[in-house]
């Protein structure tokens, strides 16, 4: 089971939720009740392995930590995908036990981030979170959508060498449908194919136990 958290504090030009993103499509949302998606975690408890809460950004919601922990005690699972913005809402979580698998995903370079993601946002976050999530104890990945110009062989390499020794890296290729900011990439070839995907993770490789591709 997979819950979409509306809003967020990015503005990815390739973001593929842009309805959770953008108070002017908000039209295209289905808006469902905290109390009829916990009606239906009860009722198929025995039927789901688990739950992942996705978004939008989740630590956004001021409700995140009750919510988790009503779908704790019906002994589900979950998985959290997070842009690692916000590490004192992580760090709760993680020290509560409401998480028992962590996605962040790491858009660029931490210091670009101001020029590509979000104006004015501090690298530190970023940095914060990732450290937080390696030393949790907790299963884990971080993943990267690789579009040009956000990302080259150099921040692809400065990415791994930040999260050197980590358990897991996915390497995404970009789906140019529905996206956030389509004016982003008009003339330009933003895509890296398969072959060039391969390519960045052998500059990866070195730097974590494990890299995967995912096309």
């Amino acid at each position: 089971c997979v819950i979409f958290v509306s809003g967020c504090n990015f503005d990815c030009p390739y973001c593929h939720n842009p309805s959770l993103v953008d108070p002017f499509r908000a039209e295209k949302r289905v808006v469902i009740k905290e109390r009829a998606i916990m009606d239906f975690l009860h009722k198929r408890r025995d039927l789901l392995e688990g739950v992942v809460i996705s978004g939008g950004e989740p630590t956004l919601s001021n409700g995140l930590i009750p919510f988790c922990e009503r779908i704790k005690q019906m002994g589900y699972p979950i998985k959290l995908d997070t842009n690692g913005s916000r590490p004192q809402v992580l760090d709760l979580l993680i020290r509560e036990g409401l998480v028992d698998y962590i996605a962040m995903d790491i858009k660029t370079a931490p210091e670009l981030y101001s020029v590509f993601i979000k104006r004015n946002f501090e690298a530190r976050e970023i940095l914060s979170g990732i450290q937080l999530i390696m030393a949790s104890g907790k299963d884990y990945e971080f993943r990267t959508t690789c579009i040009r110009p956000i990302v080259n062989d150099r921040i692809i390499e400065k990415i791994a060498r930040i999260i050197k020794g980590a358990h897991l890296y996915a390497l995404q290729k970009f789906v140019s449908r529905d996206v956030l900011r389509p004016e982003f990439f008009r003339g330009s070839v933003a895509g890296y194919n398969e072959k060039e995907l391969f390519r960045l993770k052998s500059i990866v490789e070195p730097w974590v136990r494990e890299c995967i591709v995912r096309c």
